[in-house]
C-alpha cells in the first residue's frame, strides 16, 4: 500500500522539533482544494513551483554574469537549486520541515527581473510613481496571480506558509516592505533558513564564478579575505597540494561547510535560549532566530565588500549589464506608448491593474535573451 499524506504527517509529528512548521497545521490555501493523497501540502507546493513557467525561465536569467557569458557560469536557476539544497540540509539538521524550507527556496526568485539586481533597480525606478518593483513581492504576484495553469484559480494557490516565506524573504541584498496578511514579527524557522541559505549560496558561488571567469584570483583572495585564507589552509592541511580546479572546489566547499556548521550551531543555541515551543511562538519572536555567529557575520561582511569591489562592479560584469538594462528601459517606454505590443496575458490585465504595472509584469517575466531579442526586433540594435 502507498504511504498516505496522513502517515507522512504523523512521521513529521514523530521526528520534527515542536517548533517546526507541521504540514498538517497549515493555514491552508486561498482557494479550497482537496488535499493530496500521497504528498503533504508543502510537497504539493514544491511540485507546483518546479512545474511553473516562471521557474523554467530562471534558466535564462542573470545571476551575476549576463546570461550566455559562459557555459559553466551560474544562472538564476542553478543559483535557486543550490539555495534549495542548502536550505534542505540546514532544515533537516535542525529538525525543521525541510519540504517547506526547500519550497520557499525554490520559489524565492520566481519574480526576479532580467539582468539580476541591476535590472531590479531599473524596474523599481521606472515604477517609482506606480508602486515600485521588488522581486520578492513580484514572486508573490507570480504565485498568486500571474501563473495561469489551473481552471479554478489564478496563480499556483500555494499554502499560506510558503507565501509567508516569500513575503518575508530578506537577505543583505533584499529588504522587502511589509505585505498585508503576513504581519507577524518573524517568519517560520523554515523561511528564515531559506533566507540565510540564499546568502550562503551567493557568497560562495559568486566567488566560484568570479574565479572561473578570471576576474578574481586566489592570490588576492588569500591576501585580502580571511574566510578564503582560513578555508585554503584547512584544505591544504587535509589534502596537501591539489590540482587548481580541484583545490578551488574544495576551498569553496570548505567555506560552505563552515557557513552551514556555524548557522546550525548558532541557531540551535538561539532556539534553546528563546524557549519557543511552537511555530507560532517563533513568529511572535522579535528577531530572526536563524543567524550566523557574530564572528562569521564579520567574516561574511568582509567577503561581501570584496565581491562588490572586485566582481559586481568590475567593468567586465558591470558594463554589459548596464547596456542590457538600458535596453530593458527602452522597452518599458516603448510598451507604454504601444500597449498592443505587450503579451496577451498582460494586455488583458491593463484595465484591472493599470498600464504601468501590466508592462512591468511583462518585462519582469522576460528572460535576458528575450529582452535582447525584443530590443533587436523593435530597434534593430544588438547588445
Amino acid at each position: 500500500m502507498p504511504r498516505t499524506r496522513e502517515e507522512i504527517e504523523q512521521l513529521e509529528r514523530q521526528f520534527l522539533a515542536p517548533y517546526a512548521q507541521f504540514s498538517a497545521d497549515t493555514r491552508g490555501r486561498e482557494h479550497a482544494e482537496e488535499p493530496p493523497d500521497w504528498r503533504t501540502h508543502y510537497q504539493r507546493d514544491r511540485d507546483r513551483v518546479i512545474h511553473s513557467r516562471a521557474f523554467r525561465r530562471l534558466e535564462y536569467k542573470t545571476q551575476v554574469f549576463l546570461n550566455g557569458s559562459g557555459d559553466h557560469l551560474r544562472t538564476r536557476l542553478t543559483h535557486t537549486m543550490e539555495v534549495a539544497a542548502i536550505a534542505r540540509n540546514i532544515a533537516r539538521a535542525l529538525k525543521l520541515n525541510d519540504d517547506l524550507a526547500e519550497t520557499i527556496a525554490l520559489a524565492h526568485d520566481l519574480g526576479h527581473s532580467p539582468f539580476g539586481h541591476k535590472g531590479e533597480m531599473v524596474l523599481n525606478q521606472l515604477m517609482k510613481d506606480h508602486g515600485g518593483f521588488e522581486h520578492n513581492r513580484q514572486s508573490l504576484r507570480v504565485v498568486e496571480e500571474l501563473e495561469q495553469k489551473y481552471p479554478g484559480f489564478p496563480g499556483l494557490n500555494l499554502t499560506w506558509e510558503v507565501r509567508e516565506g516569500l513575503a518575508k524573504h530578506q537577505t543583505s541584498y533584499d529588504r522587502p516592505g511589509r505585505r498585508a496578511g503576513f504581519n507577524a514579527k518573524s517568519a517560520s524557522l523554515e523561511a528564515q533558513v531559506a533566507n540565510l541559505s540564499d546568502e550562503i549560496t551567493y557568497y560562495s558561488h559568486d566567488l566560484d564564478d568570479g574565479l572561473d571567469s578570471g576576474l578574481l584570483s586566489e592570490d588576492k583572495l588569500n591576501r585580502q579575505v580571511r574566510l578564503w585564507r582560513q578555508s585554503a589552509r584547512t584544505v591544504q592541511k587535509q589534502y596537501g597540494e591539489l590540482p587548481e580546479e580541484c583545490g578551488r572546489y574544495f576551498i569553496i566547499r570548505s567555506i560552505i561547510d563552515g557557513q552551514v556548521r556555524d548557522v546550525v550551531g548558532t541557531t540551535e543555541k538561539r532556539i534553546l535560549d528563546s524557549r519557543v515551543g511552537a511555530a507560532d511562538e517563533v513568529r511572535r519572536h522579535s528577531e530572526s532566530l536563524v543567524q550566523y555567529s557574530a564572528k562569521r557575520r564579520e567574516l561574511n561582511l568582509e567577503l561581501r565588500n570584496y565581491l562588490y569591489e572586485n566582481l559586481y562592479y568590475n567593468p567586465v560584469v558591470h558594463e554589459p549589464n548596464q547596456r542590457a538594462v538600458r535596453m530593458m528601459e527602452q522597452l518599458f517606454h516603448y510598451y507604454l506608448e504601444h500597449p498592443r505590443e505587450v503579451g496577451a496575458q498582460s494586455r488583458r490585465r491593463i484595465k484591472k491593474i493599470g498600464l504601468h504595472r501590466a508592462v512591468c509584469d511583462y518585462i519582469a517575466g522576460m528572460t535576458d535573451r528575450y529582452v535582447i531579442q525584443e530590443h533587436h526586433r523593435l530597434f534593430g540594435l544588438r547588445l
